[in-house]
């Protein structure tokens, strides 16, 4: 069986994935998956498992997760994507909305990733 909805998580934390990860298929019944730890993984996995959202963090070890939201847009131009992140910087968050990335702030927290889910794919 297909999943419903495929989520690319991106974090260089593996406790923020995995929370994010489990509070997704909370939410969410009969979504897959797909998690990275840095921009060069992510891209990588949605090469060869294309996800139908992003939800990404900003600082993580080679690019950010505003760089990586470019590289996904140009792999696909119409994936909503998510900037997860405790930078709570005015330049992070207008960069952000320049992108078309809808942005959230950290802690990783159930209502959070609702609201994430709700945003990006509210039919599915």
């Amino acid at each position: 069986m297909n999943p419903l909805l495929k989520v690319l998580v991106v974090d260089d934390s593996r406790v923020s994935r995995m929370m994010s990860s489990a509070m997704i298929k909370s939410i969410r019944a009969g979504v897959e998956i797909v998690e990275a730890d840095n921009g060069d993984a992510a891209l990588l996995a949605q090469k060869a498992t294309p996800c139908d959202i992003g939800i990404l963090d900003m600082n993580m070890p080679g690019m950010t997760g505003l760089e990586l939201a470019a590289h996904l847009h140009r792999l696909n131009p119409d994936m909503p994507l998510a900037l997860l992140t405790a930078n709570v910087q005015d330049s992070v968050r207008n960069r952000a909305d320049e992108e078309g990335v809808h942005f959230f702030r950290k802690p990783v927290r159930e209502e959070v990733i609702g609201q994430i889910l709700d945003t990006l794919a509210p039919q599915r």
